[in-house]
């Protein structure tokens, strides 16, 4: 399992994913699941993932090798007119890879599930945040829902929920970004450190800051322990429960 976020905000957007890979509770991996391609001045493309990861590894592989391909070129993720042809391509090439992987049946197909969010800018258009199916379809972020989760959301949506503001700064919102991850991996083991954090200025039309946070990184414990002694003091604040006396 993993977790990986989208962010749609007024000044761009950013993008964050654990890196852990679980084949089984004693083998424990890590693997970047944040991909990103860029022309500049042109365009900029992320690509995060989730699920089996022969998959989403075969499917962006697919995705980069078509792009090196003079045979490919014109159907190439980096040759697409709209983030819209773009997402089409990225849900055609998930679903034809699945489709060879799977040996028969609804039981083995599940196997050989993945998923992905996409996010980007092409020169003339605004940036546009989608999540693609396993089935090759997809949905468009917007205002009623500026963000998109794949993998395990659960834990780490209630913060993004109610701390969301369409008009935050980036750095704000790599800093709601760690708190909603720091959640998920205290409640999920299959979700853990390091971090991967990729930001997008929107008309830039080239990759913003990269960062990797591990266990190590100063700025990620602060947030984590901040976190903690917060709510413990939220909850300290809120009112005495007094049970009420028996009725006659």
């Amino acid at each position: 399992m993993t977790y990986c976020v989208g962010l749609l905000l007024e000044r761009g957007m950013v993008f964050m994913s654990d890196t852990r890979t679980n084949a089984g509770i004693d083998n424990i991996s890590v693997v970047t699941k944040l991909r990103t391609w860029e022309v500049p001045g042109e365009r900029f493309l992320c690509l995060l993932s989730a699920g089996n990861l022969a998959t989403t590894q075969s499917t962006i592989s697919l995705l980069e090798e078509r792009c090196r391909l003079p045979s490919h070129r014109k159907s190439s993720l980096l040759a697409q007119p709209s983030m819209f042809q773009t997402a089409k391509l990225v849900g055609e090439t998930l679903k034809e890879v699945i489709s060879y992987t799977t040996e028969g049946g609804q039981e083995a197909s599940s196997r050989f599930m993945g998923s992905f969010i996409l996010g980007g800018q092409i020169a003339g258009s605004r940036p546009r945040l989608f999540m693609i199916y396993p089935e090759g379809n997809f949905i468009e972020a917007g205002p009623d829902n500026p963000f998109f989760q794949i993998g395990e959301h659960k834990y780490g949506r209630p913060i993004l929920v109610r701390t969301y503001e369409p008009n935050m700064p980036l750095e704000e919102a790599v800093k709601l970004l760690l708190v909603s991850f720091d959640s998920t991996i205290k409640s999920n083991l299959s979700v853990g450190l390091p971090i991967d954090v990729q930001g997008y200025e929107t008309d830039s039309l080239a990759a913003g800051f990269r960062q990797r946070f591990d266990h190590r990184d100063p700025y990620y414990r602060a947030i984590s322990d901040s976190w903690s002694d917060a709510l413990k003091s939220a909850f300290e604040s809120l009112p005495s429960f007094e049970p009420k006396a028996p009725s006659a």
